[in-house]
């Protein structure tokens, strides 16, 4: 079978929608090795996070001719590729696709992510809330099949787009190997001089943005004892002013550390070096950083209210997004207790089995068999 992408992400995009759109083809290709895959993007850059795109195998890579608008290419003219590349299923990685698929007999699939700018209008510009209503509504509207990266965001399609629950499967997403991998002494000292890390820590990874809630690790750091410190990983917004002047009335300086520059090869190793993983986002899709923190065997606290459950499992510890009292104790008897900590860690461990590579590439293979 050959099975298209829109891979544009894939190749420039480093966070979350970039993130699945690798681990998807990754999987499949390793796994389901019996297709062909075909990524179609505006462009293909090389880099350290998509030189192994070129190497696959059974995979071939798709540009947009120098003669088209990539924006245009993107949203019709790639259907003319897909017909001459006889492709039989076309898969919009995050959140649309091209128009003309039906006209062309291609069946389709579109991931829907999570429809956050619905939930909280307010952290999105105008113009962009309108351009992702339209592109999501018609996605939705006009695809096969509509694969929702959890049972929240099933959810959140059936209320908002009144879309029929059967055109909608859940099929979760992993996490990079790399996470699984023990990393070495020597790696973890390195890392930890490198970003000049404590002993012991608190991880928090993640773009740092209102939603993310950051600020309400914060609040806990005040009410903890001087020796736990806190690690913030991710890209930064207008929103890490706030942070940075809380820091500096609490006189927390010496015990946050906030780092935007941080590589993808070294984050394995800050999350083993973490003691405790803490999650206080407001809303999420998925909740792919809870997954590699369980993947790392690190204990993870998460904010109740979205879908963190779905990521975290069951021995995870959950509270509630706006309370810092119930955080701060909360952090406190996961960090005194070493037999809690080991269970959670085991128990993690178990429950991300439920995510890995084999089964979510042969749950996708299943989905698109029974279009």
């Amino acid at each position: 079978m050959k099975i298209g992408f829109e891979a544009k992400r894939a190749f420039q995009n480093f966070t979350g929608l970039g993130n699945y759109a690798r681990f998807v083809i990754r999987i499949l290709s390793e796994n389901q090795p019996q297709n062909q895959y075909f990524l179609y993007a505006p462009k293909a850059a090389k880099n350290p996070r998509t030189n192994f795109l070129f190497h696959l195998k059974n995979v071939s890579i798709v540009t947009a001719p120098k003669t088209f608008l990539k924006s245009s290419w993107r949203s019709r003219g790639v259907v003319r590729n897909l017909k001459n590349d006889g492709i039989a299923i076309y898969h919009g990685l995050s959140h649309e696709l091209p128009i003309g698929l039906k006209k062309a007999k291609i069946k389709s699939v579109v991931t829907i992510h999570d429809l956050i700018y619905l939930h909280y209008p307010q952290y999105f510009k105008w113009l962009d809330r309108k351009i992702y209503d339209y592109k999501f509504r018609s996605a939705c509207k006009n695809a096969d099949k509509i694969i929702a990266i959890s049972e929240q965001t099933k959810r959140d399609i059936i209320q908002f787009f009144e879309v029929d629950a059967e055109k909608i499967e859940v099929i979760y997403q992993g996490c990079d190997a790399s996470f699984s991998k023990k990393v070495s002494d020597d790696e973890k000292a390195k890392s930890k001089a490198k970003y000049n890390l404590a002993d012991e820590f608190l991880l928090c990874v993640g773009s740092i943005e209102t939603r993310k809630n950051q600020v309400l690790i914060l609040k806990a750091l005040v009410q903890l004892p001087s020796n736990i410190n806190l690690v913030l990983v991710g890209k930064k917004t207008k929103y890490v002013d706030q942070l940075n002047d809380f820091i500096l009335k609490n006189d927390l300086k010496s015990r946050v550390i906030i780092l935007s520059d941080v590589s993808f090869q070294d984050l394995p190793a800050i999350y083993q070096l973490a003691k405790i993983f803490v999650y206080p986002s407001r809303f999420e899709g998925f909740g792919i950083p809870i997954l590699e923190a369980l993947t790392s065997g690190i204990p993870v606290i998460a904010a109740s209210g979205s879908c963190l459950e779905e990521a975290g499992g069951p021995n995870s510890v959950y509270i509630s997004p706006d309370n810092e009292e119930e955080l701060a104790q909360t952090i406190l008897k996961v960090w005194d207790n070493n037999s809690l900590q080991n269970e959670m860690i085991l128990k993690g461990k178990e429950y991300a089995e439920n995510f890995e590579d084999e089964k979510i590439a042969a749950d996708l293979i299943e989905l698109y068999q029974n279009i």
